[in-house]
C-alpha cells in the first residue's frame, strides 16, 4: 500500500469523477486547505484505496458546497466524507452543522445523528438527520423548529418527523407548538413554504364602541413571485361578519396590479347624509394596475367602487384617511422627447360622489423646445374630449350637464440673462377653445367659441455668498452659505372673448385652496374659469445652508410670496394674502416647519401649520404640530388644532407612543392612541386604545392587539406612526 503523507499548507486534489467524466466536461476539483492558522494539519492520501485523511481544523470545498471540520477521511472515487467535530456544510444559501456527519460530495446524501440547520426566517435541529438524493428531501425525527435564531427560542415547534425540502417547504408531523415550555396547540400535520414570502395568519382581536368584540383574521399566501394575496375573513359583534380575498399581481417590467374585494352583511349599517337607512349588504370593489406597455408607454388605471358612501369609513379607516372620495380612470401616456401624449377616461362608478366624467379626454402637450436656431422657445397644450358634470344622486334635483370641448393652447417664450446674473423670460401666447352646446338637466350654455391672448414676463436671479471658517457646535454647523432669491412674474390676460359665466364648467378654479394658486399657463389648467388677469407675483426665497457628516444640509429654507393685482377682479383686493413656507433645520434631529397665510387687509392670519420633529436618538422622539383654519366663508367652521405624538423605547423589548389631536375651537380632545409595543424576537405585538370624540356622536372606544412576524412584517417601516388606524384594523 502506498501512501503519501504531506504537511497541510496546501494539498489540491484533482478527482475526474465518474460523473464528470461522462459528462464530457472538464472535472470539478476537491479542494482542500487548512482552516484559520493550524500549522501542524497534515493529509494522509492511500492511492490504493484513494481515501485522503485529515486532521486539525481544514475546509473542502466542491463546486457550491463548502464544508468544515477537525478531521475528516474524503473517498476520492465515492465522494464520501466522513467528518468529525464541529461539522459545518453550507450548500446555496442552507446551513447544517453537526458533531458527526457523513456526507457524499456527488450525490448530496447527508446523515448525522444529531443536526442544526438554518435559512432565514427558519431554523431547525433534531435528530437522525438523512437527505434522500431521490427526491432531495431531509428526513428527521425529534425535531425542532422555529422563527426565533437564539439559543433558547421562545416560540417553537416540536415534531416527531420533519421533512425539509430546501428553499420550497418543509413538513412535520405530530408536531406541538410551545410557548416557552408551555405546549398551546397540537397540529398532526403542519406545512410551511420556506421561500422569501411564507404563507402565514395574521389577527387583530380587539373591542370597538362601535363594533362591540371583533376578530379581524387574514390568511396571507404566497403563490409565486407573480401572484400573492390575503383571505379576510371577520367578525363584529354588534355588525356581523365581513370577508374578501386580495390578489397581488407582480409582472416585473409589465408592472403591477391589485384587487380587492370586500362584503359583509352589516346588522347595524346606520343612515347616509340625507338621514337614509343604508342596506345591509355593503361591499367594495378596487382593482389597480400601473405599468409598461414598452419602453416610455405607461398605463395607469384605478376601478374604486364602493355600495355606499361610508363602507370604505366603516371597515377600512387607513384607507379612509388616505382618499375619501376615490375616483375611477385608465390613463395612458405615451412620452418622447419633446413631445407626450395623453388619453385619461374617467366614469363615475359611485354615484354618491361629485364627479366630472372625461369620456374621453384626450391631451398633446409640447414641451418647452427650442425654434431651429432662433433664441425663441414653442411650448404647447391641446385637448380635446367629451365631459358631463355629475352631482351627488343624493342632492333633491338633478343639475348634471355635459358637453363636448376642443382646446388648444401655444406659446413663445424667449428666455434671456443678462450681466450673467439676471433672468428674463418674456412670453406671448394664445388660445383657442370650442364648446358644443350642453346637455342634461342642468344645462345653461350654447354652443362657444373662445379665444384668449395672453403675455408676460418672469424676472429672477440667483446670489450666494459663502463663510467657510463659520463653525457653531450649538448649530452643528460646519461653514455657513447663504443664497437669495429673488423673483417677480408678470402676468397680463386681457378678457376672453366668451366670459366664463357663459361656459360649462369641468375644470374650474378651486375657491378655497390653501395655497397660492398658478397665474401663467399651462400651469394654470382650470381651462373653464380663464378670465382677464393683469397681475404681478413677488417671491424671495432665502436659504442658508451647511455641512453636516460631509454633506450639504438646508439650515433654513423660507419661502415668501405674494400677488399684486394691478386690476381686480369682483371680488378680488389689490393684494392677495401674503403665504409663507419656512422649514428651520438648527440641529440634524431637530426640524421646525410653518406654512402660513395671511391677510393684511384683515391683519388676521386665515391658516397657520405649524410642526416640530425632534428625534436624538433611537430611544425617544416627539412630533408636535399646530394647525390653525381661520373660521369664515372661505373655509367654513375653520380649526384650531394641536397634534401630540410621543414614543419612547424602554429597553429593547419594550415601547410605548403616545398621541393626541386637540380642538382648541370646541374644547374637544378628538382624538387619544396609547399603543404598547412588545419586542417578541422573532415578532412584535402591539396593544392599543384609542378614544375617539365623535361629537355630536357618543364616543368611540377601541383597544385592539395586533401582532406582527418580523420576517413578514405587518406594517411598513413607520406605517403605523404615519397611520395609526392601522394598528386596530385595516
Amino acid at each position: 500500500m502506498t501512501k503519501l503523507r504531506t504537511p497541510f499548507l496546501f494539498f489540491l486534489l484533482w478527482v475526474a469523477f465518474l460523473c464528470g467524466a461522462q459528462a464530457a466536461e472538464e472535472p470539478v476539483p476537491i479542494e482542500i486547505h487548512p482552516l484559520g492558522s493550524e500549522t501542524n494539519n497534515l493529509v494522509e492520501f492511500d492511492f490504493s484505496s484513494n481515501i485522503a485523511t485529515i486532521t486539525n481544523a481544514f475546509i473542502v470545498t466542491y463546486g457550491q458546497t463548502v464544508m468544515t471540520a477537525q478531521r475528516a477521511t474524503i473517498n476520492q472515487v465515492t465522494g464520501d466524507v466522513f467528518a468529525e467535530g464541529s461539522v459545518r456544510v453550507q450548500k446555496d444559501d442552507q446551513t447544517w452543522t453537526g458533531e458527526h456527519v457523513h456526507y457524499n460530495f456527488l450525490t448530496g446524501e447527508m446523515d448525522s445523528n444529531r443536526f442544526r440547520t438554518g435559512r432565514y426566517p427558519f431554523f431547525a435541529e433534531g435528530q437522525g438527520l438523512h437527505r434522500d438524493p431521490t427526491n432531495q428531501a431531509y428526513i428527521a425525527t425529534n425535531t425542532v423548529i422555529t422563527a426565533d435564531d437564539y439559543e433558547h427560542p421562545r416560540e417553537k415547534i416540536r415534531a416527531k418527523t420533519l421533512k425539509i425540502v430546501p428553499g420550497k417547504y418543509f413538513e412535520a408531523r405530530q408536531a406541538t407548538l410551545y410557548v416557552g415550555n408551555v405546549p398551546v396547540f397540537f397540529f398532526p400535520y403542519y406545512k410551511r413554504g420556506l421561500g422569501e414570502h411564507q404563507n402565514n395568519f395574521s389577527y387583530v382581536p380587539g373591542y370597538r364602541s362601535t363594533f362591540g368584540p371583533y376578530l379581524l383574521s387574514s390568511y396571507n399566501w404566497f403563490y409565486d413571485d407573480k401572484l400573492s394575496g390575503s383571505i379576510h375573513a371577520d367578525w363584529r359583534e354588534k355588525r356581523g361578519f365581513g370577508a374578501g380575498p386580495d390578489f397581488n399581481l407582480h409582472l416585473g417590467e409589465y408592472g403591477d396590479g391589485m384587487m380587492r374585494y370586500y362584503y359583509t352583511h352589516d346588522d347595524n349599517p346606520g343612515v347616509n347624509q340625507n338621514n337614509q337607512p343604508i342596506p345591509n349588504d355593503r361591499q367594495r370593489f378596487y382593482f389597480s394596475y400601473t405599468g409598461s406597455l414598452r419602453t416610455n408607454l405607461e398605463v395607469n388605471s384605478q376601478v374604486a367602487y364602493q355600495s355606499d358612501q361610508y363602507v370604505i369609513r366603516d371597515f377600512f379607516e387607513s384607507e379612509y384617511l388616505r382618499n375619501v372620495e376615490p375616483n375611477t380612470f385608465v390613463e395612458v401616456n405615451q412620452l418622447w422627447q419633446n413631445w407626450s401624449l395623453d388619453g385619461l377616461v374617467q366614469p363615475r362608478v359611485n354615484g354618491f360622489f361629485e364627479t366630472v366624467e372625461r369620456l374621453p379626454d384626450v391631451r398633446l402637450t409640447g414641451f418647452r423646445q427650442q425654434i431651429l436656431d432662433t433664441p425663441l422657445y414653442y411650448e404647447s397644450e391641446s385637448s380635446a374630449g367629451y365631459f358631463q358634470r355629475l352631482f351627488s344622486d343624493t342632492n333633491t334635483f338633478s343639475t348634471n350637464y355635459a358637453a363636448a370641448r376642443a382646446d388648444t393652447y401655444h406659446q413663445i417664450t424667449m428666455p434671456e440673462n443678462f450681466f450673467g446674473w439676471l433672468n428674463l423670460t418674456p412670453r406671448v401666447g394664445g388660445r383657442f377653445t370650442y364648446y358644443s352646446e350642453a346637455s342634461g338637466p342642468g344645462a345653461t350654455t350654447d354652443e362657444q367659441y373662445r379665444t384668449v391672448f395672453n403675455t408676460g414676463a418672469e424676472l429672477s436671479t440667483k446670489a450666494s455668498q459663502v463663510w467657510p471658517g463659520v463653525r457653531n457646535h450649538f448649530l452643528d454647523m460646519d461653514g455657513l452659505r447663504h443664497i437669495v432669491e429673488p423673483s417677480m412674474n408678470y402676468v397680463y390676460v386681457p378678457s376672453p372673448s366668451v366670459a366664463p359665466s357663459q361656459l360649462p364648467q369641468f375644470d374650474y378654479v378651486l375657491t378655497n385652496s390653501l395655497r397660492l394658486l398658478p397665474i401663467e399657463f399651462p400651469e394654470f389648467n382650470a381651462i373653464d374659469s380663464i378670465d382677464s388677469e393683469n397681475v404681478i407675483r413677488w417671491g424671495l426665497r432665502n436659504r442658508l445652508q451647511t455641512k453636516r457628516d460631509g454633506k450639504i444640509d438646508d439650515l433654513l429654507n423660507w419661502a415668501i410670496y405674494t400677488d399684486w393685482r394691478l386690476k381686480p377682479s369682483s371680488g378680488q383686493t389689490t393684494f392677495s394674502d401674503i403665504f409663507s413656507d419656512l422649514s428651520l433645520k438648527p440641529r440634524s434631529w431637530l426640524t421646525l416647519s410653518s406654512f402660513t397665510r395671511f391677510d393684511p387687509q384683515g391683519a388676521n392670519f386665515q391658516v397657520a401649520q405649524q410642526s416640530i420633529v425632534i428625534q436624538p436618538n433611537d430611544r425617544w422622539s416627539w412630533a408636535g404640530g399646530y394647525f390653525y383654519l381661520r373660521q369664515g366663508p372661505l373655509f367654513g367652521e375653520g380649526h384650531n388644532l394641536f397634534t401630540s405624538a410621543f414614543f419612547y423605547r424602554f429597553n429593547e423589548n419594550w415601547g410605548a407612543r403616545v398621541s393626541h389631536h386637540f380642538e382648541a375651537q370646541t374644547g374637544t380632545m378628538q382624538e387619544q392612541y396609547y399603543t404598547l409595543y412588545r419586542d417578541l424576537r422573532s415578532w412584535t405585538a402591539a396593544l392599543t386604545l384609542r378614544v375617539r370624540d365623535n361629537n355630536p356622536g357618543a364616543t368611540d372606544y377601541t383597544i385592539a392587539v395586533s401582532f406582527s412576524i418580523k420576517a413578514m412584517p405587518r406594517f411598513r417601516l413607520g406605517q403605523d406612526t404615519a397611520n395609526a388606524s392601522t394598528l386596530v384594523g385595516y
